[in-house]
Order: structure tokens, then C-alpha cells, then sequence
């Protein structure tokens, strides 16, 4: 269990003591009796596990006011009794009916994970630095971030800049009498295995396996995991943001490169090989330019490297993505022009992943995500362009590029971690 799951867990109970406790962390604060109709327990036996987890500390009683009543729920939190669609729309008419109950003056008191209870650290590496900050139970950001670079990329120094990090962030929650950190969440680019291992990191280059999280451990004095930095990106919007209570919710990131990662029923989809970069050579303009393996208009061509070549060539003389940018911004027409070629190019890719993974929403995130905000037309077009006309439009949210919310997400995976070892 250790080597699979280095966070220790909260508490100790029974599946269904945790299955409670992970929905009352993801749609509180909900009533109880909302709560009894998404699990299917009775109330009795929702009564006896919540009376154990208050006493535990791990949640508590809200007001009226508070209360929300409950947020539409996933499937994998609801009764196996019914279909998954008729589970879904039952959970959004408990929700409505939550508060049409508090509407007409029958206030029920709600329950949630107690926020303040415990704080996480989370830090998300990069070629050559890292970004650090610090949250609550409910992944609240609570500090400034704290970024240091990397004196170089050796697992040694990674180590030494992490701890660095999270004694910063340790400070910072000290300084604010807040509670000491219960655990570290570490995200990267790469293949990562038990939450600890480090099999691949295409911007490391290490060239064997690393115990990452044991040396962090060791480093810290913390329990620490590592994680994918997309699946972390995935888990912190299923659990605390938009992808909240979806049947399906998939992310796209762009940057350095290309990512792509899905939930379902408000989980990961479990996959082997996701973290290689399988999104990186997808198909998508046939005149687009040629990747370093070969292929002509692949996924690459969203990537800054790839975006910068061709500007270079379309504007003569070789320019920096900065440069791009910088000419974006300013309204130069040929990166204007460019603009609205890699909005298409994105719209392509989302549509291949409407298509085919059929999400309720899309989330679209990383470095270069501010050119999809300047070229949302372009994206709708190339989405339109291999959709069929008798299809919904597709859903899709553009975060703006925080590294912060990268740390954060790391956070989210040891919360998630630390209460929640079923697939909840």
C-alpha cells in the first residue's frame, strides 16, 4: 500500500466511510438527505458515518445559510440501482429540489470536509524551475506562490529546490497560524508510477526510473506524491472546479507541448500509456508544417517551438515565440493570420476529442491557451468543420495561463489522495 499510495490517508473506515467523505469533499456542502439519495444509503446509515467523521474531524456542520444543498453528482457517486443517465439527471433534481426546499423555508443543516482542518503543498516542475504554493482541504489557495529555478536537472537538484520550496510555503502557512502542511503534491510532465515513481519526463531527461517521491519524503520530512502534471490539472477541475458532477470532462493543454487527458464519472480514465504523449501526433492540417518525426500538420504544430518556426517563415527571418506574441498582441497581420491557423488546428483536435470521447466539456489550458481568447471564431470553425451540423455545440472553457494553478493541482492530488484511496 505504501509504495502505491505514498499520501497516508485522513482516517480509517469502511469503503462506504470514504465514498461518504470524498462526495461531501466534491459537491459540499450538501444535506444529508441529499447526500443518503446520491449514495443510496439509508438515513440511518448515513447518520452513523457522518457522526464518526465529524468526531474524526474531517467534516462538519454548516449553517442553513451555508448550505448549497448538494451539486449535481456523478455517476460514480450514486446508487447502482439505475442507469447512468437517469443517476445523473436524478442528482440534478436533488439539487434543485435542495433548494426549492430552503425557498419555501425548510433550511436543513449541510456538511462539508472541514476546510481549515489541514493544508497541502503543491508544486509543479518545469525544465528549469519550479512554482510552489499551498491550500486547504478544499484546495483554496492560501499563500503567494514561490518559484525557484533549477541550478540543473539532475534528480539531486530537483530534490534540493523542491525542499527549498516547501519550506517557503511551510513558512508562509506559519506566518498565518495556519495549520502545518499534511502533505506535498508534485506534478511534472512525464510517466509516473504509484504516485512516486518517475519512469519518463521528456523535459527532465533522466535516464532511469526515480523514486521521486521518496527522496522529496526524505528531503521534507513529508508524506509526498508525485503526478502526472495533466491527470493533476484533470483531477483538480473533476474535483473542484468545472468538471465538478460531468459524466465526461476532458482537458487539452498547449504549451511546450501538447496534452490531453479525460475523466469519466468524475475519474481518470486508467490508461498505461497516457502520459507518453499521445496526443502530441495527432492528424490535423495536411498543410501544416513537418514535426521532428516526420509527420506533416500533426498535433505538434500547436506547440511554441512549432508556432515560432512558422512565423519564422512566414515573416522571413527567424523569430522567438516571444516575438510572436509580441506581434500578436500589437495586431501584426501575419501573426494575426497565424492566429486564426492554430485556432482551426485546435478546433480540429477538439472536435477528434468530442467525436471520439464524447466529453460534456472541454477544458482548454496551458502556455499558449491566450491565443485560442483571441481566436475563438477560428476554433468554432474547425470544430464545425468536422462535426455534424445536427450536433450540439461543443462545450469548452479557456483557462488563462497561471503556473499557480499547476501547483495547485498538485495540492488537489494529495487531497484527493489523502482521503479518498477507493475510486470514489
Amino acid at each position: 500500500m505504501a509504495a502505491t499510495h505514498p499520501i497516508p490517508q485522513w482516517f480509517t473506515g469502511s469503503q462506504y466511510t470514504y465514498r461518504v467523505a470524498a462526495s461531501i469533499l466534491k459537491y459540499g456542502p450538501v444535506a444529508r438527505t441529499t447526500l443518503a439519495k446520491m449514495l443510496g444509503l439509508s438515513q440511518g446509515a448515513l447518520s452513523r458515518i457522518t457522526s464518526d467523521l465529524i468526531h474524526e474531524g474531517v467534516i462538519e456542520e454548516l449553517p442553513p445559510a451555508e448550505g448549497s444543498g448538494g451539486k449535481p453528482a456523478s455517476v460514480s457517486e450514486l446508487g447502482a440501482g439505475a442507469s447512468k443517465s437517469a443517476t445523473l439527471s436524478a442528482a440534478a433534481g436533488l439539487a434543485a429540489k435542495a433548494g426549492a426546499e430552503r425557498r419555501r423555508g425548510r433550511p436543513q443543516t449541510a456538511l462539508a470536509v472541514c476546510a481549515d482542518a489541514k493544508t497541502f503543498i503543491g508544486i509543479k516542475v518545469h525544465t528549469n524551475s519550479a512554482v510552489a504554493t499551498a491550500v486547504n482541504a478544499h484546495s483554496r489557495v492560501l499563500i503567494e506562490s514561490h518559484e525557484r529555478a533549477l541550478t540543473d536537472q539532475s534528480p539531486a537538484s530537483v530534490v534540493s529546490c523542491l525542499c527549498e520550496l516547501t519550506a517557503e510555503c511551510s513558512q508562509d502557512l506559519a506566518a498565518q497560524g495556519l495549520a502545518a502542511p499534511t502533505a506535498v503534491g508534485v506534478a511534472l510532465a512525464g510517466h509516473v508510477q504509484g504516485d512516486a515513481i518517475v519512469t519518463f519526463s521528456p523535459f527532465l531527461h533522466w535516464e532511469k526510473p526515480v523514486d521521486l517521491a521518496a527522496m522529496v519524503s526524505a528531503a521534507t520530512g513529508l508524506p509526498t506524491g508525485v503526478f502526472n502534471d495533466i491527470d493533476s490539472l484533470l483531477v483538480d477541475a473533476s474535483w473542484f472546479g468545472p468538471g465538478v458532477g460531468l459524466n465526461a470532462f476532458a482537458i487539452i493543454t498547449m504549451g511546450v507541448g501538447v496534452g490531453y487527458s479525460l475523466a469519466v464519472h468524475g475519474s481518470p480514465v486508467d490508461y498505461p500509456d497516457k502520459s507518453y504523449g499521445l496526443a502530441g501526433h495527432i492528424p490535423l492540417d495536411p498543410n501544416g508544417p513537418q514535426c521532428i518525426a516526420g509527420h506533416v500538420g500533426c498535433a505538434q504544430c500547436l506547440t511554441t517551438d512549432s508556432i515560432a518556426q512558422e512565423y519564422s517563415q512566414m515573416i522571413g527571418h527567424e523569430a522567438r515565440f516571444s516575438d510572436f506574441e509580441r506581434d500578436v498582441r500589437s495586431g501584426a497581420s501575419l501573426a494575426t493570420r497565424l492566429v486564426s491557423r492554430t485556432c482551426f488546428r485546435l478546433g480540429t483536435l477538439i472536435a477528434i476529442v468530442a467525436n471520439l470521447a464524447m466529453p460534456d466539456k472541454i477544458m482548454v489550458a496551458g502556455e499558449t491557451a491566450f491565443i485560442v481568447q483571441l481566436g475563438t471564431d477560428s476554433v468554432r470553425d474547425g470544430i464545425n468543420h468536422y462535426r455534424h451540423s445536427q450536433c450540439a455545440p461543443v462545450r469548452f472553457d479557456i483557462v488563462d495561463h497561471d503556473w499557480q494553478l499547476w501547483a495547485k493541482a498538485a495540492a488537489s492530488q494529495a487531497i484527493v489522495r489523502h482521503i479518498s484511496p477507493v475510486d470514489c
